[in-house]
């Protein structure tokens, strides 16, 4: 018998199939194909939940509330390059936990960041002493009415210690910062804590007019970050500073009359002055009214912006607030 075809088999098979049996062999590649076009759609959808969640109308409204200025828009997280790596965790010791993520690692690979240390060892985040007053405060006389009282405005808001505090306790919160890589751990914060339904961040330095300034940014600290130069080399002399050109934007410009403010930590380097001078008209506000007041008053930091924790008290004193006491390096202000 002659040798069959190498293509023989094959060919014999298919004519002795049925109809049926060869059509259901040519489908099920388009089958298996479309099914898995499916799955894979399905799972890019449950992997945007949160994004889904988050374009709800609350998220539009807190926006539009704090979009009024004509001089500055919000900024958009996600529009923005994601920053990289991510390093972020939970914070020790607080009522209500929260994510943020670090801006600075430290010197790796010798000296890494101490909260990177406490990670590796399975650990949280170390407590901000800020996270924990914020709270602290919300929860009580400042705190009045509740999440749905007002807002908390949050400036010098470094990657959001302050903000989360307070959002992930249902507070709404405006925030600013003025150094473009903290920023990028505020989006991670918001992304990581659920809450951009209730923090908005503004990309400039809060001051007393609109316009520009030079910052400088002390890179391995940006928290110590300062418009005064002297300011940014005060405790880290050896560290590379950079200037840069960011925009300035007074919080009466930002915050609507109708915006009931529960709150205004503020904590720039020695800048202080130059933003409570753009709060007039807010601080002005009667009392019950008026914001609880926290803010930085490190007099060397506030020298070396030509200002003084005295001029400070004598402005605050010309708009009501008659009360402060002083907890570390911070005053907390209100209106007896």
């Amino acid at each position: 018998m002659p040798a069959l075809p190498a293509s023989a088999p094959f060919s014999s098979w298919r004519r002795n199939a049925s109809p049926s049996a060869a059509a259901a062999f040519s489908s099920t590649p388009k089958s298996l194909l479309l099914l898995l076009l499916v799955l894979l759609l399905l799972l890019f959808a449950l992997s945007r939940a949160p994004d889904l969640a988050f374009s709800s109308t609350s998220t539009a409204a807190i926006a539009a509330a704090h979009s009024s200025s004509r001089h500055l828009r919000p900024f958009d997280c996600y529009a923005s390059p994601q920053a990289s790596p991510v390093v972020a965790n939970l914070v020790e010791g607080v009522p209500r936990p929260f994510f943020y993520s670090l801006a600075d690692m430290g010197a790796l690979p010798d000296r890494p960041h101490k909260n990177i240390v406490r990670l590796l060892k399975g650990k949280r985040f170390r407590k901000p002493d800020i996270s924990e007053t914020i709270q602290g405060l919300l929860g009580g006389e400042a705190g009045r009415g509740g999440p749905s009282g007002g807002v908390v405005v949050d400036v010098g808001a470094n990657v959001g210690m302050a903000s989360f505090a307070a959002a992930v306790m249902g507070f709404r919160v405006v925030a600013f910062e003025p150094v473009f890589e903290n920023l990028q751990r505020i989006c991670d914060g918001v992304y990581l804590n659920r809450v951009r339904d209730r923090v908005v961040v503004y990309h400039a330095a809060a001051s007393d007019r609109v316009g520009n300034i030079t910052m400088h940014k002390v890179i391995g600290r940006l928290d110590n970050s300062a418009i005064s130069a002297t300011g940014a080399k005060l405790a880290f002399k050896s560290n590379e500073e950079i200037a840069v050109v960011v925009s300035t934007i007074p919080l009466d410009e930002v915050i609507p009359d109708t915006e009931r403010v529960l709150m205004i930590k503020i904590d720039v380097q020695g800048w202080e002055y130059h933003v409570l001078r753009g709060a007039s008209k807010l601080l002005s506000r009667t009392k019950g009214e008026a914001p609880y007041l926290i803010y930085e008053e490190d007099e060397r930091l506030l020298q070396a912006s030509n200002t003084s924790s005295q001029e400070i008290r004598a402005f605050l004193s010309s708009v009501g607030y008659n009360h402060c006491t002083q907890h570390g390096t911070d005053a907390h202000c209100t209106k007896e």
